[in-house]
């Protein structure tokens, strides 16, 4: 009997020990390339020198050393709250929170189609212009700060937003559910040291967003006509028709998918 559950015992802790190391390689990859990661590494070494402080018997240096800590668990919160917030918000669009998005919109592969002609349009005329597709995470609080259109996207349309020197032609286009939700919006801007400083500021507020969200941020760059596109905080560019037009409709491939699974999940099962 004893045996019995000291085995029960073993594989329950055996299991505990899996889920704790399966969620701390997943914070690991949630903080990579951002400045927590920096701050894990120094933390590490902090709570390393704390330890051999104590063995040696430095007692000045280990008291130092832990009320540097705490100091540390107060400011965290508030030092790293973009991070934490970009965290949070991962995990809550990775299941546990599930959402409509604007992928499960049966028109969604037409207004793609808009999308891209218009960005193409405008990559040849060198007009510069930002484009945000909604996902999961509602950007509400961005939509707020332009003017609401609550229009269907065309070519046309998009192409007229960012005509040169029109009132709306400096802000992004916010696109919900295969809709242009406003134009004229302000984004964030990144505050990331890394991104380089050849980068205006159209190109840093698409990396911003795509920090704070899972949108998919379309950049034209009026210096160049480059097409980029900025998805969680990195940018890539030189993008085509070809490329863009199958890059997002990949990105309509994968929300529909996760959308039946929501809905019909042993579809789904192998």
């Amino acid at each position: 009997m004893v045996e019995r559950l000291l085995g029960i015992m073993s594989f329950v802790s055996l299991i505990d020990i899996i889920i704790v190391a399966f969620f701390i390689y997943k914070i690991f990859m949630l903080i990579k390339d951002t400045r927590a990661e920096q701050l894990l590494k120094g933390l590490i070494v902090l709570l390393f020198a704390t330890g051999i402080s104590k063995y040696l018997g430095l007692s000045m240096i280990n008291w130092i050393l832990e009320r540097a800590q705490t100091i540390l668990l107060v400011a965290l919160p508030i030092v790293f709250q973009p991070e934490l917030r970009r965290m949070l918000e991962k995990i809550g669009r990775g299941g546990f929170i599930s959402s409509v998005s604007f992928w499960e919109d049966k028109s969604a592969e037409e207004t793609v189609d808009h999308i891209v002609g218009a960005a193409i349009d405008l990559s040849a005329k060198k007009t510069g212009a930002l484009i945000v597709i909604e996902r999961k995470i509602g950007l509400a609080d961005i939509i707020e700060t332009g003017t609401v259109l609550e229009a269907k996207v065309t070519r046309e349309l998009l192409k007229n937003i960012f005509f040169p020197n029109t009132p709306l032609h400096d802000g992004a286009v916010i696109i919900r559910k295969s809709r242009i939700q406003a134009a004229g919006c302000f984004l964030p801007l990144t505050t990331n040291s890394r991104v380089s400083k050849d980068l205006g500021t159209r190109h840093r507020a698409a990396i911003g967003l795509s920090e704070n969200s899972d949108a998919v941020v379309i950049a034209v760059s009026e210096e160049t006509g480059i097409i980029s596109i900025a998805e969680d905080g990195v940018l890539k560019r030189n993008f085509n028709e070809s490329e863009l037009k199958k890059h997002l409709l990949e990105k309509i491939d994968i929300e529909q998918n996760q959308g039946l699974k929501d809905i019909i999940p042993w579809r789904f099962k192998k």
